[in-house]
């Protein structure tokens, strides 16, 4: 081969890398935008079912550091005071007529509907998935292929749409580890929530396991904040509500 031709495929390739997307920092910065590190948050969750019918739920949610976060019902009244706690992988609900945390588990749904625990309790996609591949896409998106890191995780692999301008998800693919589709998220209304957060406002999802069902979330509000470690424990899970 010619060496002026080596040469020419040598800084071809170099330019090539110095274009290609990063990835791992790229989910990352989406984590960041989507939410601070630890905050408090207010969400309307809906479900919707077949027939029309509505179930909404209103969740006061507090998140610390990559793996602790708990949400406590507002309403509707026959919900309120139940709360929820994820400690990484491990998952418990309280009911105070029960009196004491009970187990659950990421795939459940403490709701019903179709979000899942996982999805309400959400971490950040960097603590639980690794990326794969990392792809630019026309009209203004790139294209994350995430793999679960363990098989705790609630789904064996995503396909993540990012808007390249605002590094924000658009769409979420959450498919089984033979990529079989089980649901889908999509990221809309984008909103400045202050203080440097501008993220979607409303994530709405269906799936084809749960056929005429759909689910939304509404976010009304979320800021940055910073709890103790006591906060993120079974005694205190009834005592949620005194945070806000």
């Amino acid at each position: 081969m010619p060496r002026f031709i080596l040469a020419f495929l040598i800084v071809l390739f170099y330019a090539i890398e110095a274009f290609a997307v990063d990835g791992a920092a790229l989910l990352k910065q989406i984590d960041r935008n989507l939410n601070p590190e630890s905050y408090e948050s207010y969400r309307k969750l809906i479900n919707i079912e077949p027939d029309g019918r509505r179930k909404e739920y209103t969740l006061f949610t507090v998140k610390k550091g990559l793996d602790k976060t708990a949400f406590i019902f507002l309403a509707p009244a026959s919900e309120k005071g139940r709360s929820a706690l994820r400690l990484g992988d491990n998952m418990w609900l309280y009911i105070p007529n029960v009196g004491k945390p009970i187990r659950t588990t990421t795939l459940q749904s403490v709701v019903g509907g179709v979000f899942n625990n996982s999805d309400i309790l959400q971490l950040d996609y960097d603590a639980e998935y690794t990326v794969e591949k990392a792809e630019e896409e026309e009209e203004g998106k790139y294209l994350l292929h995430l793999k679960a890191k363990t098989r705790t995780v609630a789904y064996d692999r995503l396909k993540m749409w990012v808007d390249k301008e605002k590094k924000v998800p658009t769409r979420i693919d959450c498919l089984t580890e033979a990529s079989m589709l089980i649901k889908t998220l999509n990221f809309k209304d984008i909103k400045d929530f202050g203080a440097g957060i501008v993220r979607p406002a409303v994530i709405e999802t269906e799936s084809p396991l749960y056929k005429g069902y759909k689910s939304a979330m509404i976010l009304a509000g979320i800021k940055k904040r910073e709890f103790r470690d006591e906060v993120f424990t079974l005694t205190f899970m009834p005592k949620l509500e005194t945070l806000r």
